[in-house]
């Protein structure tokens, strides 16, 4: 049975710590916070960043660069045959195109395997948990990517914002759907289906926004997953620095879906940066057979 290393980057969530406990490689991503370069969870710590963003800081993402993702390779390849790296989704970031693309060089070819199944944060976290699972079953790079990539759409998120003004920021939405947003107090619910951000529904408080989640992906697991069966999916809330809220809208869900083991973790950094602190999210995942 081939020795196998499951590798992602800090997008999927997962800090040092949970790594460490995991068994996982977690490649650190830098983020560019007012002409400086920081790497999460390396000197930029969750804490720090929100201190930086909510103090009118300039940020902006960046993705790995080539070097980084090959010594990462390179040093797991010493105690590994094969290497299943799994970076956000090619539709948010060009990472897994440019992992892609270093993977196809010789020294590289048949030991690692990039797969692109398309998820970021709390989805991403749930596909490191499967490639564990079925690389402890003997199965080979080449067949995690596979099935991992067959998968990649049985993941549902909705996130609720608590305010416009970094989508304005980063030009999502113009200053003047901004400004009437904020006047009528919306709560834009925006949904990750696959590649991409996109707009899901506006609420008018934060209780409508949530049952608007709820039933959200309620119905995406009774349309797409196989039914409400608690074998059939896990559920994920995350959030952005709220952490008080977050618990509150786990309980909530807990209960709206009947279960007691729903996950809660932090949105990653990557996302935070341009929906801003205060967000809740919903998620669920097709659990594999």
């Amino acid at each position: 049975m081939k020795k196998i290393a499951i590798m992602t980057d800090t997008n999927s969530g997962i800090s040092p710590l949970t790594a460490k406990e995991m068994g996982v490689a977690v490649l650190p991503m830098p983020f560019m916070i007012d002409g400086r370069t920081y790497y999460e969870n390396l000197d930029l710590t969750q804490e720090e960043f929100y201190i930086m963003l909510e103090g009118g800081a300039e940020i902006s993402t960046s993705q790995p660069s080539p070097e980084a993702i090959m010594n990462m390779w390179d040093e797991l390849l010493r105690e590994h045959d094969q290497i299943v790296h799994l970076p956000m989704s090619s539709g948010l970031s060009g990472s897994c195109q440019t992992a892609t693309m270093l993977s196809q060089e010789e020294k590289y070819e048949g030991r690692v395997f990039v797969v692109n199944n398309q998820r970021i944060s709390v989805t991403l976290r749930a596909s490191i948990v499967d490639a564990l699972h079925l690389a402890k079953q003997g199965k080979d790079g080449s067949e995690i990517k596979e099935i991992l990539e067959a998968d990649k759409f049985h993941a549902t998120i909705y996130i609720m914002l608590d305010t416009l003004h970094y989508l304005k920021q980063g030009g999502r939405i113009t200053p003047a759907a901004a400004a009437l947003g904020t006047l009528l107090r919306l709560k834009p619910v925006l949904t990750i289906q696959g590649e991409k951000l996109d707009a899901f529904a506006k609420a008018r408080t934060t209780s409508q926004g949530k049952t608007m989640m709820i039933s959200a992906v309620k119905a995406d697991i009774e349309k797409r997953f196989g039914g409400l069966s608690p074998d059939n999916f896990t559920v994920y809330v995350a959030y952005t620095k709220d952490t008080d809220a977050a618990a509150q809208l786990k309980r909530e869900v807990e209960e709206a879906f009947g279960v007691r083991n729903v996950i809660m973790d932090p949105l990653s950094l990557s996302v935070s940066c341009h929906i801003g602190p205060g967000a809740l999210a919903v998620a669920a995942v097709k659990n594999l057979k």
